[in-house]
């Protein structure tokens, strides 16, 4: 498998430990199989690392945007991930513009509810490599320097999403 890891530095060695212990997927590396993603979290002269992931004896966990998916990414956001996988692959939560998630504790919104707003907006998929033995089976095939991603598109991007997110909420 073909992965891209976005960073101000080439990273040779990845660090499963150094990311945050509550993302989506729990603590782990991330990366994309999408190039072009992994183009639009480039800031200014930033590096796209590739790798090629032998998935082979390892345990991977393939996720769609559903409930399971939303009650794993739910719990990762409260540090508890629960999973005992090498490899985790599915879709972002969108909810990088409105806390989604932090919404629900407030108890504003539902568990339903949630996972409605949390299927708005495209969906860019994400690896997590999550083990020691993942890690051993990610091999460095090299890294590019890039510009930052056209901002005018990404702004585009985000206003239609908050658009269909208000929309969304409303009919709540």
């Amino acid at each position: 498998m073909k992965l891209y890891h976005t960073s101000s530095v080439v990273i040779r060695d990845p660090d499963i430990y150094r990311g945050r212990k509550n993302a989506d997927f729990g603590q782990g590396f991330y990366l994309t199989p999408d190039l072009d993603f992994a183009r639009r979290w480039a800031f200014a002269d930033a590096v796209i690392n590739a790798y090629e992931l032998d998935e082979s004896g390892l345990l991977l966990q393939r996720l769609e945007r559903d409930e399971q998916w939303y009650r794993y990414i739910f719990q990762n956001r409260r540090s508890c991930d629960e999973w005992n996988a090498d490899v985790v692959i599915g879709p972002i939560a969108n909810d990088t513009i409105f806390d989604t998630l932090g919404i629900i504790t407030s108890g504003f919104l539902d568990p339903s509810e949630a996972l409605q707003l949390l299927m708005i907006g495209p969906e860019y998929v994400q690896v997590a490599v999550k083990t020691e033995k993942a890690v051993s089976q990610l091999r460095w095939t090299g890294s590019e320097r890039i510009k930052r991603f056209d901002e005018k598109q990404l702004k585009e991007e985000q206003r239609e999403y908050q658009r269909q997110f208000a929309e969304a909420m409303s009919r709540m």
